[in-house]
């Protein structure tokens, strides 16, 4: 996500004012953090989070960042600085490892890296509250979530904390954990977890933890960036807020979109707001000198890429082959090819050739269908140029997803790529990519105003969507259920059946027929 100017000019011009407490006041900690993850234990491709090919110049991998953990920490022993490494959720979801293992792998990489908090992401919920007791029984570090209540879901009660204290260098920091509330919306956690407003959970938590003397005190946020900024300045007494959720890269780097910290003037103080991307390609290390009072007197650091230059970590290298050795005969099988590589970073903000394979591969395959819609954040990663393997196509749509049908009137589709349109260009995961229809929006217009016309295909040519028509509509069955927000699909689906074919298989299938090799963006969706 790219961060507006005025973000970057506030942080510029809020620097100035950090001073550098008294020596001898002064306690030296140093804040290691990750966030989604997305189960990418392997090497990745820079720019797009997609499985690393030889020859390839890529960052992460679970063993290069233990490796690069353990660099920080003895970087940070061996200039008296204490040590604490978090998590900022979305560890699950988005590769064969979280496919098979279900969180397990994460797990055990977590422990050997030495997470010592996490707060949860929407994807630890894709596969309900049981898969997530399992992986939460497993832990060793306390699992932080104060705007989620469990009193009603037996599998969780009782096993998340609002927020966890610790005692560096005679500093006593708090970390307050909380979780976008969307994730009804976003994810499965069932009917039994209600999640509460952040703001409120969080401000109740800071009151509970400053009521027992002075702290440092750090939000672990699955919010995204804009709402880590509202946090900020809404919330009092936050002094770090480290982040997740919309894969914002903050660091010193070309490709990044803002600096590392961002700075945002809060309510009582400056807040200090962190993230590092997505899919481990970079480690964040936050660097603070605290004062008696908990107030952080000066700040360094850096966000860091995991490239070649940082030494693996040997055993979790072990680890990772020994979780991979299942997974390769699958992960080789070719099942086709592409004449181009096909990037999904545009498929959340506007028309983008992968999702126009997916919607097409979809439409194709059920029988009557005239219209197919798909989330543009539901496509994970990108595909390559040339060979295409299963795995290649499961990294793609790793969630297991069926091809759910329906009836639904003219007038509830446009209401769909209404609300698919609502968050505007931008990292909203309900972007809609489509087939079967074409439509123009207006990005400036206000939310529920934004479309401007839509068109359904009629053979070679293209006719009026009709409001009162009923369409043989194809989506996910996620969304179908009304997951991203399209509660439409949910209510006002007419004989709905949720259990067609495995989504992925569906696209790896039209992938080898060569029926889609090569879906061009051809203005489907068009900016007025």
């Amino acid at each position: 996500m790219r961060v507006p100017r005025r973000l970057l000019l506030g942080a510029a011009l809020a620097a100035p004012f950090l001073r550098p407490a008294a020596a001898q006041a002064a306690r030296r900690v140093r804040i290691i953090h990750v966030n989604d993850f997305h189960s990418r234990h392997e090497p990745v491709v820079r720019a797009t989070g997609a499985a690393c090919r030889a020859n390839e110049s890529c960052l992460g991998g679970s063993a290069r960042l233990a490796g690069g953990v353990a660099a920080a920490r003895a970087e940070a022993a061996a200039a008296g600085r204490a040590v604490i490494a978090v998590d900022a959720g979305d560890q699950f979801m988005g590769s064969l490892f979280y496919t098979e293992y279900r969180g397990a792998a994460e797990l055990a990489v977590m422990k050997a890296w030495g997470c010592e908090a996490m707060t949860l992401g929407n994807h630890e919920f894709d596969n309900g509250a049981e898969n997530l007791a399992r992986f939460v029984a497993g832990t060793d570090f306390p699992i932080l979530a104060a705007n989620i209540d469990t009193r009603a879901e037996p599998a969780l009660d009782g096993r998340f904390r609002p927020w966890w204290q610790t005692t560096r260098d005679g500093a006593r920091i708090a970390f307050v954990g909380v979780t976008t509330p969307e994730t009804p919306q976003l994810s499965s956690p069932g009917r039994n977890l209600r999640f509460t407003d952040p703001a409120e959970a969080a401000a109740r938590a800071i009151a509970e933890i400053r009521a027992n003397g002075p702290a440092t005190v750090v939000l672990l946020s699955h919010l995204g960036i804009g709402a880590d900024r509202r946090m900020a300045e809404q919330v009092a007494g936050i002094d770090v807020i480290i982040g997740g959720h919309s894969h914002t890269l903050l660091a010193a780097e070309p490709d990044a979109d803002g600096p590392s910290p961002m700075l945002v003037d809060g309510r009582d103080r400056t807040v200090r707001i962190l993230q590092t991307g997505a899919y481990g390609r970079f480690l964040g290390r936050l660097d603070l000198d605290l004062a008696m009072d908990g107030r952080i007197a000066a700040q360094g650091g850096s966000t860091a890429p995991m490239g070649a230059e940082i030494a693996e970590d040997a055993r979790v290298a072990a680890m990772v082959a020994e979780f991979a050795r299942p997974l390769e005969a699958t992960r080789r099988r070719p099942v086709g090819t592409l004449p181009a590589e096909l990037s999904n970073a545009g498929c959340r903000r506007g028309e983008c050739a992968l999702g126009n394979l997916v919607a097409e591969a979809m439409l194709a395959r059920i029988p009557g269908a005239e219209i197919a819609i798909t989330n543009g954040g539901g496509l994970r990663a990108g595909l390559p140029g040339g060979q295409v393997t299963i795995g290649d196509v499961l990294t793609v749509l790793p969630f297991g997803n069926t091809v759910a049908v329906m009836g639904l009137r003219g007038a509830d589709v446009a209401a769909a790529l209404e609300h698919g349109l609502s968050q505007g260009a931008g990292t909203a995961g309900r972007f809609p990519q489509v087939a079967g229809l074409r439509f123009a929006w207006d990005p400036a217009a206000p939310p529920g105003s934004r479309l401007r016309q839509v068109e359904v295909a009629q053979g070679a040519s293209f006719a009026a969507l009709d409001p009162g028509r009923v369409y043989r509509v194809v989506t996910n069955d996620f969304m179908r259920k009304g997951g991203d927000g399209y509660v439409m699909f949910r209510d006002r689906a007419l004989d709905p059946y949720d259990t067609g074919p495995v989504l992925d298989e569906v696209v790896a299938e039209a992938i080898a027929a060569g029926r889609l090799a090569g879906v061009p963006e051809d203005g489907r969706i068009r900016v007025r």
